[in-house]
């Protein structure tokens, strides 16, 4: 580990008082702890499901105050909790229900600097690109701002690190840690001091967002002006772990990553081994599937046979039209390369679970279909800037990568109470889902000794006799394992259509992937050569976005067992549930705008969501 890179702790000291964020960060003498109120609420045994977002980035990110937002920590906490927030584009933003958590996760790299740039107070507001990296303007103003800002940030660049000052950072380190301490509120609202470790050498995507269990933080947060090798920060998180502090990281964007986030090689590019997995999988046991750049799940090219691979895919990468590798940047590869190296070599480092978030740098959520505002301040202040619609000459704007976005996805983990120890605990046992932006919950338990689908206990059944999303299924070389996979739709969203579980699994050396429906709306029966539910007619009109039939389902749920299940060999299986179709946030642009949507863009899509894994180990 780096020299610069020892951690060294702040720890929290008596509770101050509660106040509100100023625009201005401020220079507290230590992190304060976490607000009290009223005792956590009683714990349930059977958990329960709740929705949060933990990569968010507020103005004491690097790039997001260059892009124009000005919300604070604060803001990004109040907005969580429901209370509305100005989008820098000037108009309102507001959670239809709020979050049950929220992890603010700014860039460690120069984080602080660019709103100190703004401040006529502070010596970095004499900087000579100061003004160009703050000034207010529209989103190509921004634009031209962020070119200029790139130069600081790209290692190869001369200006790399030029603009860097310890004390701002710390200032505003200090004043995200005091913030999310202040609106923690256990048993109601959850609030996880985090930030963003954002390496990316030549331009391939290894970013990771750190979340610690506690109220305690480490004095600096370990960026990537330390090291650009992810292996360097999980020797600082093991570190810090030996002090007491717990962390865990959550890499994202692995379709950026050009091949490098599940490469088979480290960052020298030495063969994996035993040593790696132990350290990879302690520091890093979720993945984030989807978010406003891409869904990172699989890929048309990587899973033929899976009619759903292609969901809000990102062509090329951001910024560019260069082609991104495919292979080492998806999860579902990914989990079947952990497989085939547990079964070849004994260690499996991608055995992960997953969540989704936004990726937001307005420090909000990124929206919704029907309201979508965009992840980037006044680069996605509108329609137009967004590439969704086409300017008054007819020609479409921005980045090319931008109309591909996604709005945005949501961590959901079942845990027994709303506190920060017992979320993040789930999150390290992977007893947790992402979704596409909706709030389905989806439940999911394989084991030996399942009840009925239709037990009046179903769940502390199915607890009792078996193991949860993230959890291993011991090997019975005599029996055949159930499975009970359980989805409730999103009362404020589309009905659910169908239920999935997908496997993966090494057969004769080799990775096998398939999907399985096992339960279908509109009391569809599925083919039980295909696997697949019928269609259930599910259409929308995408000239006002209404849906043109009353399909889908409030709930669907199966006790499934696999048809092809083989005692001895590796597997991994998880639920993927699936709504009806909407319409994809482009269309509901062009409707406003009175234009046609936007050609070779997606019309409509269906939101979805994602269990973790359960890994199946067959007997020595």
């Amino acid at each position: 580990m780096p020299k610069s890179a020892r951690p060294r702790t702040l720890c929290a000291v008596s509770l101050l008082a509660f106040c509100t964020g100023c625009s201005d960060v401020q220079t507290p003498s230590a992190p304060e702890s976490a607000a009290l109120s009223d005792p956590p609420t009683e714990a349930n045994p059977e958990r329960n499901a709740y929705f949060g977002d933990l990569h968010v980035h507020t103005a004491n990110s690097f790039d997001a105050f260059v892009l124009g937002t000005t919300a604070t920590p604060d803001d990004a906490y109040r907005f969580a909790k429901g209370e509305p927030l100005r989008h820098p584009g000037g108009f309102d933003m507001q959670l239809r229900e709020p979050f049950d958590f929220l992890a603010v996760t700014d860039h460690a790299y120069y984080l602080g600097i660019t709103r100190a740039m703004a401040n006529p107070e502070s010596p970095m507001s004499r900087h000579p690109d100061a003004k160009a990296l703050t000034s207010v303007g529209t989103s190509l103003v921004r634009m031209r701002a962020l070119r200029v800002g790139a130069q600081f940030v790209h290692p190869q660049s001369p200006r790399f690190r030029e603009i860097d000052d310890p004390a701002t950072s710390r200032a505003a380190w200090l004043d995200n840690i005091n913030t999310a301490n202040r609106h923690n509120d256990p048993g109601r609202f959850t609030a996880f001091i985090g930030y963003e470790y954002t390496s990316g050498p030549r331009f391939r995507n290894l970013h990771r967002n750190v979340l610690f269990r506690g109220d305690e933080a480490p004095e600096m947060p370990f960026s990537q002006f330390d090291s650009h090798n992810p292996e360097d920060l999980w020797a600082w998180m093991d570190a810090l772990r030996e002090q007491g502090m717990e962390s865990l990281a959550i890499p994202h964007n692995s379709n950026q990553s050009n091949g490098q986030m599940f490469a088979l090689v480290d960052y020298s590019g030495n063969p994996l081994d035993a040593d790696y997995a132990s350290v990879r999988i302690r520091n890093e046991p979720l993945v984030e599937i989807s978010q406003t750049k891409g869904t990172s799940e699989t890929h048309p090219v990587l899973s033929p046979r899976d009619e759903w691979a292609g969901f809000e895919t990102l062509p090329y990468r951001v910024g560019s039209r260069d082609p991104l590798l495919l292979h080492g940047s998806y999860v579902r590869e990914a989990q079947l390369n952990g497989l085939l190296l547990a079964d070849q070599q004994g260690f499996d480092p991608f055995k992960v679970g997953v969540i989704g978030s936004s990726d937001t740098h307005n420090g909000s959520s990124g929206g919704e279909e029907r309201d979508y505002w965009g992840p980037a301040g006044m680069m996605h202040a509108d329609a137009v800037s967004r590439g969704s619609v086409p300017d008054a000459s007819g020609v479409y704007q921005g980045d090319p990568a931008f109309v591909t976005f996604g709005a945005a996805g949501l961590a959901g983990v079942w845990a027994e109470r709303n506190t920060r120890a017992s979320l993040y605990d789930a999150m390290r046992r992977k007893e947790t889902f992402g979704t596409s932006g909706t709030r389905i919950k989806v439940r999911f338990f394989a084991g030996y000794d399942l009840p009925a689908i239709d037990s009046r206990h179903l769940v502390s059944e199915a607890y009792a006799g078996g193991v949860p999303m993230g959890g291993d299924l011991e090997a019975r070389v005599d029996q055949t394992p159930a499975f009970v996979a359980w989805a409730l739709r999103d009362p404020l969203s589309a009905p659910l259509q169908r239920l999935q579980i997908v496997k993966g699994w090494i057969a004769e050396g080799e990775t096998r992937e398939a999907v399985f429906d096992v339960a279908c709306s509109d009391d569809g029966v599925i083919d039980p050569a295909a696997h697949r539910c019928p269609d259930n007619g599910a259409r929308v009109n995408v000239a006002d976005c209404s849906a043109m039939d009353r399909t889908g389902a409030r709930e669907l749920k199966a006790r499934w067992r696999d048809p092809g299940f083989d005692p001895h060999q590796r597997a991994f299986y998880y639920v993927r549930v699936l709504e009806d179709p909407i319409c994809r946030w482009s269309t509901w642009d062009a409707i406003r705008a009175g234009v046609p949507p936007r050609e070779g863009v997606p019309t409509t899509i269906q939101e979805r969501a994602w269990s973790s894994p359960i890994w199946y180990t067959p007997p020595s």
